[in-house]
């Protein structure tokens, strides 16, 4: 997680945001509004979550996998541990 206050109350909006977007398609399942509405609305959030999952899994990478001066760790073993990362969160 970002380690910036400012940082983290951007990314809590950013679930705000979604978590009404969620709302307004249980909203529109229930009032049996058009499919290609209610598509549109799931392709919305499905956007914002994968924008969500990009952003913390960038702040992730920054903070967790790079090199430091006191990492001894390879740049292979750095590479296989992003790959393994992504494969994970990209399923």
């Amino acid at each position: 997680m970002p380690h910036i206050d400012k940082e983290k109350q951007k990314l809590v909006a950013r679930i705000k945001r979604i978590r009404g977007q969620v709302d307004s398609i249980e909203r529109s399942l229930t009032t049996s509004d058009d499919c290609a509405d209610i598509l549109m609305l799931l392709a919305n959030v499905r956007g914002g979550i994968n924008s969500l999952m990009a952003e913390v899994l960038e702040d992730h990478i920054r903070l967790h996998l790079l090199p430091t001066e006191k990492s001894v760790a390879q740049p292979q073993e750095l590479a296989e541990d992003l790959i393994d990362l992504v494969r994970a969160y990209l399923k």
